[in-house]
């Protein structure tokens, strides 16, 4: 094995080296799009030498417009088949990917490599639940899974001749304004149900359940976090690692270490304050709403540390211009904030079935 090069950098190269110049002696009439967009570790940039053990090698996605793919697909997929080198700067370009929840289903594009042969449309009604040329709606944007648009819009596109795939993907960058106001409402409301439990569960003797819930009360900031600096979110796996790439993880990491490493209720609430501070002053910098306390005070008459102005969400609300969205009678937010299994998100019939909350 080769030293470990990144999924993106092997497979850009592989794309320009061998399969552009394929496509050009064989199909020189074709016009196409080539990417790596998609599932895999690579296409996030997170991939080391331990991705390399499954699903990690040679494999792009190769985009043709709807008539050239019904024409030319079977006669590309034979061309790589035979003239693909079986091997490229010593990785096989014939491996078998063993869990793939992206996998092309039909038998008939099946083949030794791992080239998927494809229309754009295609991938984004398999993968993402929905035609990318059609007017989508709130309640397909609240239903989508993050991580599936995070890693649609990141990757890289190798080549656009056809010039859409780039086009879509930008259309597909972030939220619409509406839908990320909603977003962010729906997760101040998440941090403001529990933010008082961990003095309260302490005060009662209970550290594990304070630490448990100041743990949860991290999670819920670290989101808000992503949605302040309107970047999408991935799984749990790469959760961690994508926040310290936020501007905001400087200064909210060691403070999120100190929480969990805290001894006792008094001193976790203390430092968990200084964290829903930072989040505040974060909030009234976007000049979404009216400037709103950013100090944290007690909670009631209870020695308990809170965000210190409970208006967030209300006055998010207030910004609203959608009719749309603003008919939308709670604050349960995305699927992706009430919803932690993976599997569950990526489920297309539970995504239709979920739509009905925000219809």
């Amino acid at each position: 094995m080769t030293d470990f090069i990144h999924g993106l950098e092997l497979n850009e190269s592989f794309f320009h080296e061998v399969v552009a110049p394929l496509m050009k002696s064989n199909f020189p009439e074709i016009q196409y799009s080539a990417a790596l967009i998609g599932w895999g570790s690579e296409v996030l940039g997170f991939d080391d030498p331990q991705s390399t053990d499954h699903n990690w090698g040679l494999r792009l996605q190769l985009f043709l417009s709807e008539h050239d793919y019904g024409k030319y697909r079977h006669k590309i997929n034979e061309a790589f088949n035979k003239q693909l080198p079986p091997t490229f700067r010593g990785h096989p370009t014939d491996f078998t990917i063993r869990i793939n929840e992206d996998q092309l289903a039909s038998a008939e594009t099946k083949s030794t490599h791992n080239i998927d042969i494809e229309t754009i449309k295609g991938l984004f009604i398999r993968y993402l639940g929905c035609d990318p040329y059609s007017e989508l709606k709130a309640a397909d944007w609240l239903t989508f899974s993050e991580h599936k648009l995070l890693t649609l819009t990141s990757g890289k596109v190798f080549y656009d001749g056809l010039s859409e795939l780039e086009p879509i993907r930008q259309n597909f960058s972030y939220y619409p304004r509406d839908i990320w106001l909603y977003m962010l409402a729906a997760q101040w409301m998440k941090i403001f149900e529990e933010q008082a439990f961990v003095g309260r569960c302490g005060f009662v003797g209970d550290e594990l359940g304070s630490t448990l819930i100041s743990a949860r009360q991290i999670k819920n900031l670290m989101k808000l976090c992503f949605l302040v600096e309107r970047k999408y979110a991935p799984y749990s796996k790469w959760f961690g690692t994508a926040f310290s790439r936020l501007e905001c993880a400087q200064e909210l990491t060691p403070i999120f270490k100190a929480v969990l490493e805290s001894k006792d209720w008094k001193e976790r609430q203390q430092f968990l304050a200084k964290a829903y501070e930072v989040v505040a002053r974060m909030h009234n910098a976007l000049q979404i709403t009216i400037p709103l306390e950013e100090k944290a005070a007690q909670y009631w008459d209870r020695p308990y540390l809170v965000v210190g102005d409970e208006r967030y969400v209300e006055e998010i609300r207030k910004a609203l211009s959608s009719e749309e969205v603003k008919s939308i009678r709670h604050e349960l937010g995305s699927v992706n904030q009430f919803i932690d299994s993976t599997e569950q998100l990526d489920n297309h019939f539970i995504r239709q079935k979920l739509k009905e909350l925000y219809e």
